[in-house]
């Protein structure tokens, strides 16, 4: 199990910076990845939401 007290506000913020910068590379590494339509990028939004959110509000 990780300790995640030892991490202070900015180690999260920089986690979320290092995840989207590996997510642009791979799209950019592999094009037709960006090729999908809007509601496929929308499904996966919200279906990547709905656990944090029910998780917040339970």
């Amino acid at each position: 199990m990780m300790n995640y007290s030892k991490l202070k506000w900015y180690h999260m913020g920089l986690i979320k910076l290092s995840t989207a910068a590996f997510v642009l590379m791979i799209a950019k590494a592999w094009p037709p990845l960006l090729s999908a339509d809007l509601y496929v990028y929308a499904a996966i939004f919200v279906l990547a939401a709905l656990i944090p959110i029910f998780k917040v509000f339970k």
